[in-house]
C-alpha cells in the first residue's frame, strides 16, 4: 500500500510570536509597515520569519486593508506603435523598477479602439488595481473620462489637455524652441516641421515651441501635420514638405522615429544630411543613434519619468492628496550630425 506523508501546517503569526519572543501584535504591525515597532523587535522578527518559514498572506492582508498592491499602466497608443516606440518601453520599465520595489504589481492595458476603451473600463470599474499611471493621453479622450468617474489614484505621463490631475513630464515647448533655435543658427533659411500628435500635450507643444523660435520666419505651409509618433507618419511627412516646398533646407520632425522616417525619403530622392537639410528630432531614443548620420535631438528622460510616476502614485496609494503641479524634468539638446 502506498503511504502519503501528512503536509507540513503553514508557519502562522502565533509561531513567528513565539520565535522571536514578541507580541503578535508587534508582528503584525511589523509586517503592515507600521512604524511602532522597535528596531530590536524587527530583526528579532525577520530572523523567526526565516527561522518557522512563515509566507504572509498577501490577499488576506490586501483585503483588510482594501488594496491590490496593483497599478495599470494604461497606453492610449496602436499595438504597432506600442512596439515601436522606444520611449514608451522605456517609461514602462522605469515604472515597472519603482512599482516592483514598493511589492506592487504592473498591469499592462493598451488601449487601441473603442472595444478595448470598454475592456478597460470594465477592468477598473472591477476594483483589481489601486490606480493607474497613464500614457500618450489625448484630448477628449474617454479613458480620461473613465478615470474621473472612478476617482482612483491617477498619475499622467504629461500633462493631459484639460484635466486638472497628477502629471510628470519634460517642457516639451521649450525643447522645442531650443532645438530648432539651433538648426535655424546653423544657417537654414527654410525650415519645416513634421508635426505629429497634435491631439496631445506633447505634440501640440511641440509645435507651439517650434513657431516661436522661428518668430516671423515661420511659415504655416512649411508645417505637416501627421497623426502619430512613428516611422511612416514621418515618411509621409516628409514627402508631402518635399511635394510642397522642394527647396526646404531644414526639418523639425516632432520624435526620432518620425525623423528617421523623414531621413529614408531625404536620402531616397538623393537629399545629403546634413549638407542640403539639416534634419532634428526629439527623443534621444535608439532610432537617434540607428541612422546614418546620427540624429540631433531632445534627451527625454523616459525611464525616470516612469519611476516618478509610480513614485507620484504611491503616494496617492498611501493616503496623500495628488499633486496637481507636475513634476518637470529636464531635457537637454543632444547635437549630433545629421544638423
Amino acid at each position: 500500500m502506498t503511504s502519503f506523508a501528512e503536509p507540513s501546517r503553514p508557519a502562522t503569526l502565533h509561531d513567528v510570536a513565539r520565535a522571536s519572543g514578541v507580541s503578535r501584535g508587534t508582528v503584525s504591525r511589523h509586517l503592515n509597515g507600521e512604524r511602532y515597532v522597535s528596531e530590536n523587535a524587527r530583526v528579532a522578527i525577520e530572523q523567526a520569519i526565516l527561522e518557522v518559514g512563515y509566507v504572509p498572506n498577501t490577499a488576506a492582508r490586501n483585503l483588510v486593508l482594501r488594496r491590490t498592491q496593483a497599478v495599470a499602466f494604461i497606453v492610449h497608443e496602436p499595438h504597432a506603435l506600442f512596439l515601436e516606440d522606444p520611449n514608451i518601453a522605456g517609461i514602462l520599465l522605469g515604472t515597472n523598477t519603482a512599482l516592483s520595489n514598493a511589492d506592487y504589481q504592473m498591469v499592462c492595458l493598451i488601449v487601441d479602439s473603442d472595444r478595448d476603451t470598454q475592456r478597460v473600463a470594465r477592468y477598473l470599474n472591477s476594483g483589481f488595481v489601486d490606480g493607474a499611471i497613464v500614457v500618450s493621453a489625448r484630448e477628449n479622450d474617454p479613458v480620461l473620462r473613465i478615470i474621473e468617474k472612478l476617482r482612483i489614484p491617477t498619475v499622467f505621463v504629461g500633462h493631459p489637455l484639460g484635466v486638472d490631475a497628477a502629471w510628470v513630464g519634460i517642457d516639451n515647448r521649450e525643447a522645442a524652441r531650443a532645438i530648432t533655435t539651433r538648426l535655424r543658427d546653423s544657417g537654414r533659411k527654410r525650415i519645416g516641421m513634421i508635426a505629429a500628435a497634435l491631439d496631445r500635450d506633447s505634440g501640440a507643444d511641440r509645435l507651439t515651441g517650434f513657431r516661436a523660435a522661428l518668430g516671423e520666419q515661420f511659415d504655416e505651409r512649411l508645417v505637416e501635420q501627421v497623426p502619430l509618433y512613428s516611422y511612416s507618419a514621418g515618411v509621409d511627412g516628409m514627402r508631402a514638405l518635399l511635394e510642397r516646398a522642394p527647396d526646404i533646407d531644414g526639418v523639425f520632425a516632432a520624435s526620432d522615429a518620425v525623423a528617421a522616417g523623414a531621413l529614408s525619403v531625404l536620402h531616397a530622392q538623393g537629399r545629403s544630411v546634413p549638407k542640403d537639410v539639416g534634419l532634428v528630432g526629439f527623443d534621444n531614443s535608439s532610432w537617434a543613434e540607428r541612422t546614418v548620420p546620427q540624429l540631433s535631438t531632445v534627451h527625454q528622460p523616459a525611464s525616470e519619468l516612469g519611476a516618478a510616476a509610480a513614485t507620484e502614485l504611491l503616494h496617492q496609494v498611501g493616503g496623500a492628496p495628488a499633486s496637481t503641479q507636475g513634476v518637470i524634468l529636464d531635457c537637454p539638446v543632444v547635437w549630433r550630425e545629421s544638423a
